[in-house]
């Protein structure tokens, strides 16, 4: 019962916050946010909630493909949107591609976030040259697009990594790549962050009492620099999502025999003007709503945890 009573009174505490307030207050973030859950859960569940497996290469009919969505003559109520050029249903193409293009966005925004936040911590509390050093490189870095740099940090990693191992590999080079090129934005604002809690009193005080740097570091200062991370990784999921898109789009992300959202607009296309519209337009109207959504909201989140804005 005592633990009952405890969640239920976290649970009403969260509901009469000003935070949840102006998430209730605003309609076009309740959409993205059902919209966003959707995804997720269908990622999840997606041998579950998927007519198809796209992947069992034993049951994809050739004779099946280029099937048009079940609206148009010779459509058929087994593929809902139609098939690609292998026979795939491109619904359950769809729904298997958002699970790996989530995939891949989260843990790159993990990759992204850990060795940004790392960097950002150091850098602000020992000063210096070791901050100036890394400031110096991201700000570098921030001086290109994003895409660039994972397209370099890509073509690096394959040219680096064995041919027999570039296409079982291939997801892990794409995070990686995703991931650098998206520190600097986490470490920049850790940094400003930790300077001005290294200048408070409990941190003075942990100092004195003879704690290690790194302990106060994690145990002190990361708790309550963690607010903007969290908004600055809602905004960069969307961005990682777009970056796979574009590397699978240009043949250099995903493999083939998974497809992502990227690749499936990439395998589309080449059949776009041919007739068979509904192999990329569905695709990119999945991964346009899905970045959509997220965007929308990362900006909720940057306005609700500001508190100048309230």
């Amino acid at each position: 019962m005592a633990v009952l009573s405890r969640v239920a009174e976290r649970w009403h505490l969260i509901v009469d916050s000003d935070v949840f307030y102006s998430f209730r207050r605003s309609p076009v973030t309740v959409g993205a946010a059902i919209i966003t859950a959707v995804y997720f859960i269908a990622a999840l569940a997606a041998p579950l909630v998927a007519p198809h497996d796209p992947y069992d290469l034993a049951s994809l009919k050739l004779l099946d493909a280029f099937t048009p969505p079940v609206w148009l003559p010779d459509g058929t109520p087994n593929y809902l949107l139609g098939t690609d050029d292998q026979g795939r249903g491109i619904l359950s193409a769809i729904i298997y591609g958002s699970r790996l293009s989530l995939w891949v966005g989260f843990v790159s925004v993990l990759f992204s976030g850990v060795l940004g936040v790392g960097l950002g911590l150091i850098a602000g509390y020992a000063g210096g040259t070791i901050d100036a050093i890394i400031m110096r490189v991201a700000e570098v870095q921030l001086t290109f697009p994003a895409i660039l740099i994972a397209l370099l940090i890509d073509g690096v990693l394959r040219g680096i990594l064995p041919v027999y191992m570039l296409e079982e590999l291939a997801m892990y080079v794409v995070i990686v790549s995703i991931g650098v090129s998206g520190w600097p934005q986490y470490a920049r604002t850790v940094r400003a962050s930790t300077i001005v809690e290294n200048s408070k009193e409990y941190v003075q005080a942990a100092h004195l009492t003879g704690i290690r740097p790194s302990m106060i570091m994690l145990r002190h200062v990361l708790p309550n620099v963690m607010g903007p991370v969290l908004v600055i990784a809602t905004i960069h999921l969307a961005i990682a999502i777009i970056n796979e898109a574009t590397l699978s789009f240009l043949g250099v992300g995903i493999p083939v025999t998974e497809p992502s959202l990227g690749t499936l607009i990439r395998i589309g296309n080449d059949f776009l003007f041919s007739g068979e519209w509904w192999i990329t337009v569905f695709p990119g109207a999945a991964l346009a709503l899905l970045v959509l959504a997220v965007n929308l909201l990362g900006d909720w989140m940057r306005d609700a945890f500001n508190p100048k804005l309230r």
